[in-house]
């Protein structure tokens, strides 16, 4: 059996990511960002793949309303983190520096996910023709019967910064995540309530109504204060349905040169997730699901009547990049908790090549009991017996 490092799980999740960068302090810098100040640049880079964020804090101005517009938290933490990734094209994560989304306010977010209304519609409605500003097309139809999609289901703004040599930071670019629906959930009167339908929207439609929806924004953007003259990088996300198990994923971004609000050429992003196992993942990555299957067999073995492993695997093009398993199960000991992380770290040096990073979080309903971390081409994983 392999040695075994018991570490504080903070030390497990800065270990776990690529070389740290430590300088020897907090840098502070003036900011120009909504009231000239100092603000605080974080002296720990805990990864090359993460940008430092400017301190003290400030929220996005359209904090929170991501949560009521996203279908699962799935989506939620892809949406967020895979437009970091996208940013990374874009803005080195060693120049630039993160502050959540301060340009777009919540009022217009939520304004820009309305539909457009008729005359009519306003009247009815007792909607002001200054707020009439949505980008989702008018409902022709009927309540039960809509004529077309809601397409655009969130924006999500993020915010990069940059130092110059007298220690002044200020804004240098922005990217835009437009949330789509892949389904469309919408209610209707029934009875004395209301039943929920599902309109299922062809993928080639979505990424239309996306990209038109995406010239709009940019436009907009551009005739804000601060954003007339700074990179746009904006990519639209699929959702995945509100019963999905994986998140959903981006599939295409492209960038806005400074002063320009012409959108150059899309660039299509070829990433997805499995579930593990599936039918999906079967077919698809036949080898990865066979390999995934053999190490649930063998966990298995440990316990003849527990049948609850799954994994959600991340792939870039077909090449299996990152593997998140979750093993719940109960035990009547300290000690059969223990024996059976050394049994399940094992076998995740075992079953799994050396490129693929790997986590597995052991859980119970006392909740969780162990984590397992090996990252790409480590020769030994990191783990930790909660406490």
């Amino acid at each position: 059996m392999r040695k075994l490092s018991l570490l504080a799980l903070s030390l497990v999740f800065l270990l776990s990511a690529c070389a740290p960068n430590f300088q020897k302090q907090n840098e502070v810098v003036q900011t120009k960002e909504k009231a000239t100040g100092k603000a605080i640049i974080p002296k720990y880079n805990i990864s090359d793949k993460f940008y430092r964020t400017i301190l003290p804090f400030q929220p996005g101005e359209a904090r929170g309303l991501v949560v009521s517009n996203i279908n699962t938290r799935y989506d939620l933490n892809e949406f967020e983190m895979g437009l970091m990734r996208i940013a990374q094209n874009s803005f080195d994560t060693e120049k630039y520096y993160f502050q959540e989304g301060q340009k777009i306010k919540g009022k217009t977010v939520k304004l820009w996910l309305n539909r457009q209304y008729t005359d009519a519609q306003l009247k009815e409605n007792k909607i002001k023709e200054s707020d009439n500003i949505g980008l989702n097309p008018v409902n022709s139809g009927t309540v039960a019967e809509p004529s077309s999609p809601i397409y655009l289901a969130h924006i999500l703004e993020h915010d990069y910064l940059t130092k110059d040599d007298k220690g002044n930071v200020a804004l240098a670019g922005v990217t835009i995540g437009l949330a789509l629906n892949s389904h469309y959930y919408y209610k209707v009167p029934q009875g004395s309530g209301t039943i929920e339908k599902e309109m299922k929207i062809p993928f080639a439609e979505m990424e239309k109504e996306g990209k038109k929806i995406a010239e709009e924004v940019v436009k907009r953007l551009r005739d804000m204060k601060d954003l007339s003259d700074v990179p746009i990088t904006i990519a639209l996300f699929e959702q995945q349905t509100k019963s999905s198990v994986v998140p959903g994923r981006f599939i295409t971004y492209t960038t806005v040169d400074k002063g320009s609000s012409s959108l150059k050429s899309w660039e299509n992003i070829n990433e997805k997730h499995y579930l593990f196992p599936s039918t999906d993942a079967q077919n698809d990555h036949r080898d990865d699901s066979i390999a995934f299957l053999n190490f649930k067999q063998d966990v298995e073995k440990y316990f003849p009547n527990f049948n609850g492993v799954i994994g959600t695997a991340f792939y870039v093009g077909d090449q299996q990049q990152e593997l998140n398993i979750t093993i719940p199960i109960q035990f009547y000991g300290k000690s059969e908790g223990i024996g059976f992380t050394q049994y399940v770290t094992g076998l995740v040096m075992e079953h799994f090549p050396k490129y693929l990073s790997v986590s597995v979080s052991v859980t119970s309903v006392d909740g969780p009991e162990a984590l397992i971390v090996k990252k790409a081409n480590d020769t030994e994983p990191f783990v930790y017996i909660y406490q």
